[in-house]
């Protein structure tokens, strides 16, 4: 392959990580009413703020052209809430053990 060959490939999969980056901080961003569930703990409400701002953050672990780093502080962030708030959810349903 020659250069220009390979600067093709680089530009569609900088992209390609690209818009995963963006449809998750919109999937972070979406989840964000659970931000007003008080059996959430602080931390992962916390956690969503961090996600937003690295994201948002022209400072990054690893440079831009590869959203990597985006992608794992995002992921976890969703992973982070969701979790909290089926716990929530499950601590606030009535027990029917005899």
């Amino acid at each position: 392959m020659d250069g220009k060959a390979w600067l093709t490939f680089a530009v569609i999969v900088a992209l390609g990580l690209a818009i995963t980056a963006a449809a998750l901080l919109v999937r972070v961003i979406k989840a964000r009413r659970l931000l007003l569930d008080a059996g959430i703990p602080l931390r992962d409400k916390a956690l969503f703020w961090v996600a937003v701002a690295y994201t948002l953050s022209p400072v990054d672990l690893i440079p831009d052209p590869v959203y990597l780093d985006d992608i794992g502080v995002l992921l976890l962030a969703l992973r982070s809430l969701q979790a909290a708030a089926s716990a929530s959810r499950q601590a606030k349903e009535p027990s029917f053990e005899a």
